[in-house]
């Protein structure tokens, strides 16, 4: 009993997790659409309303409007289908592969997206029993039942936002590209190529955390609509998904750097100082920075909080100036040193350009033009979207 209890209390800990708030909160809209059901519907077993909720329920409440949605539509059109087929036709094994046939290719024009097979499904289901108009009916007003309860159950029960997971993984995936930039650095000092070799694969799995990012990003853009608790959900969805895409740039441009240091490895003695010591200073000092500069850069656009704001803001300011003053003494540093050695210069000029581009990308200047950008798009996409109904209202007016 005490083990029982104990694993409720973890569960119940564990509610904001998504995979268990989904869990959880299918199972208790379908047990009460199946409750409902058995009220409206004339079958014995209304099976079709819990399953309807069960798919329908998602984590987030614009999910769950635009499941219930399409499963709605795709299940009527499948029962439309087969009666009209009914009418006509028995259930025979040609009669069977023509309204699969017309099924899919109704369900690619009516917008159900995912549903598609939902469409010929309904349609198989009820085309052996529709002798009986009444028991296709039941399975549309099943299906109401448990698209309208998985619904309303989000309504009522709001699903939590999920901000938090998504702007922890932003700030762990700017973590990650730092402690990479370090390593870096530790690579100038000494030019051993499997080590470069191994760094480079680093960088390039970084694009596997850009896109879990990007998951945990869309789950809270979705969170974020039609949700009743949040007032500025398209300031908040812009600002972390333009943050995203600075940093994605930045992942991409840390890339390009392993690679140049991976071919200058490859130009050096094994265990040779790929630079003069002064040099590698200069370099160890600037990815430092860069490192910095990214992480400050990753909680200013995940803080909610106007002063946490500006102290992150105040930081990146700091990380970015310092960036720039260690970049100018690298360029000068690095301008002897080609002068002496001219080997690979391109490769050791690309560092110092790619650096620009990191210190560029996450500029405050560049981050609020960008963020305008967004804003003035939504807007204008909104603005599109609606247009319909001023072009009805002049029409009404006579103008």
């Amino acid at each position: 009993m005490r083990d029982l209890r104990a694993d409720l209390a973890g569960l119940w800990a564990r509610r904001r997790d998504p995979v268990v708030a989904l869990t959880l909160r299918a199972t208790v809209a379908s047990t009460l659409a199946y409750v409902l059901a058995t009220y409206v519907s004339s079958q014995p077993a209304p099976l079709t309303a819990p399953l309807t909720a069960l798919l329908v329920v998602q984590v987030t409440l614009y999910s769950t409007v635009k499941t219930g949605v399409r499963r709605v539509n795709s299940v009527v059109v499948g029962v439309l289908i087969a009666i009209g087929f009914s009418s006509v036709v028995g259930l025979s094994w040609w009669s069977l592969g023509l309204i699969i046939l017309v099924s899919l290719t109704i369900g690619q024009f009516v917008r159900v997206d995912e549903f598609v097979n939902e469409v010929a499904i309904s349609a198989m289901l009820v085309l052996g029993v529709t002798q009986l108009a009444s028991q296709a009916w039941d399975r549309v007003v099943e299906t109401l039942v448990g698209a309208g309860v998985g619904l309303l159950f989000n309504l009522l029960f709001a699903p939590p936002v999920w901000v938090d997971p998504a702007a922890d993984s932003i700030e762990d995936l700017a973590r990650r590209t730092r402690h990479l930039l370090l390593s870096l650095a530790e690579q100038a000092r000494q030019a051993v190529p499997a080590r470069a070799v191994q760094r480079l694969y680093e960088a390039r799995g970084l694009d596997q955390a850009v896109a879990d990012v990007d998951a945990a990003l869309r789950q809270a853009e979705d969170s974020l609509r039609l949700n009743p608790r949040v007032s500025d959900a398209l300031l908040s969805r812009l600002v972390l998904r333009t943050g995203l895409d600075t940093l994605e740039i930045c992942v991409v441009v840390v890339r390009v750097m392993s690679r140049s240091l991976t071919d200058l490895s490859k130009r050096r003695t094994p265990g040779a100082p790929m630079f003069p010591s002064e040099l590698v200073v200069a370099v160890e000092e600037l990815f430092d920075h860069l490192g910095g500069a990214l992480v400050s850069f990753a909680v200013l656009v995940t803080t909610q909080v106007s002063r946490n704001a500006a102290e992150a803001e105040e930081r990146l300011t700091a990380e970015l100036k310092a960036g720039w003053a260690a970049r100018d003494n690298m360029a000068r540093l690095l301008l002897e040193h080609v002068r002496r050695d001219p080997d690979a210069w391109q490769l050791q000029g690309a560092l110092l350009a790619e650096a620009d581009r990191i210190l560029d990308e996450l500029a405050p200047e560049h981050r609020s033009e960008r963020l305008m950008e967004e804003l003035d798009r939504a807007s204008a996409q909104r603005a599109e979207r609606f247009s319909f109904l001023g072009r009805f209202r002049r029409l009404l007016g006579g103008s």
